[in-house]
């Protein structure tokens, strides 16, 4: 008989810095949220984005407030990665962006105009493998994926309505799975309804399936996280989106999905009660933690890191140090 599935526990529990162990990765971070800022940490990382350039990136729904802003992507691509090509799959829920024809005419909208942009599963569907994974053994993808070299992996941290937080792990897990098999395999239990995978079985299946990109790409991947417009809802809810109260942080680099994903986290726990408050409890009360601790088990990186602040010489700093003197969210 074959073993019953189990998820794991504790997606609900904060796992302080003291309390981890193992090996440290590089986080690069600034307080600089701009267009030069995006770039300054871009050329941190970007030793290994060779050949031809996928630049994932959730383009959002028609109108969406709190996306990245198109002309930072613009000086980002235009100066630094000429010839990449933004990357998007179709979405699994019936909006903006569920069929290709639908998905061209919001980047149009939303002004994602400025470089070639590949719905990776406009033509179908490949499977990757997933190593060591429990719930997979392979993901679907956009076909179009393995036309690329390298990925960057440019991210909209924000909350996130099922998975608690949507950073790099969330952004490759669920947006390069195609829209009608790969999201189906996270999010569905056959004949079930549509999302009735949830907590930390759901954090897991998003890790397992962002695991076969990574590995795909080896060392050609980099990851940036911005923390910037965070609603606890994700881009995907478009202008329903939860009013922002989080204040705005910064931009983060490595080359370390887990350590990137987890100095994201912290940041946010380090801020005061009434800053973070509403974006911790939607990451506890999904269970999204889980998507750090099953990284760590997955081989996907290291949840302890350097964090080197660019803006003042690369000294170390720790996550408190990153946002003291954070303000109330204004919107711009």
């Amino acid at each position: 008989m074959a073993e019953e599935k189990k998820a794991g526990i504790g997606g609900d529990h904060y796992v302080p810095y003291e309390e981890r162990t193992g090996n440290e990765s590089i986080v690069y971070f600034t307080r600089d949220l701009s267009a030069e800022g995006l770039v300054r940490m871009y050329e941190r990382i970007k030793e290994n984005l060779t050949g031809k350039v996928a630049v994932k990136l959730h383009t959002g729904e028609q109108h969406g407030p709190n996306i990245i802003p198109r002309p930072w992507g613009k000086e980002l691509l235009e100066k630094e990665i000429p010839g990449a090509h933004i990357v998007e799959t179709n979405t699994y829920y019936d909006g903006d962006r569920y069929t290709t024809e639908k998905h061209r005419k919001t980047l149009e909208v939303n002004g994602w105009t400025f470089a070639p942009v590949d719905i990776m599963d406009e033509e179908g569907t490949t499977m990757l493998p997933v190593k060591g994974g429990k719930w997979f053994t392979e993901m679907s993808v956009g076909s179009h994926q393995t036309n690329y070299d390298s990925m960057l992996v440019l991210t909209h941290f924000k909350g996130h309505v099922q998975g608690g937080f949507g950073g790099s792990n969330k952004n490759i897990g669920i947006g390069c799975a195609d829209g009608r098999i790969g999201k189906a395999m996270i999010h569905t239990y056959p004949g079930q309804g549509q999302w009735s995978i949830a907590k930390e079985e759901f954090m897991e299946r998003i890790t397992e399936s962002s695991k076969a990109t990574v590995d795909y790409f080896g060392k050609h991947i980099a990851f940036i996280n911005v923390m910037r417009n965070m609603s606890v809802s994700c881009d995907c809810e478009g202008v329903n989106a939860m009013p922002v109260v989080t204040p705005n942080v910064g931009i983060l680099a490595s080359l370390d999905i887990l350590a990137i994903d987890q100095a994201s986290v912290d940041m946010v726990y380090a801020m005061k009660e009434e800053d973070h408050h509403d974006l911790v409890e939607r990451m506890e009360s999904r269970h999204g933690l889980r998507q750090l601790t099953y990284m760590k088990e997955m081989g996907m990186g290291n949840d302890r890191y350097v964090l080197i602040d660019t803006d003042h010489g690369d000294v170390r700093i720790d996550a408190k140090e990153a946002v003291k003197g954070v303000k109330p969210f204004v919107r711009e």
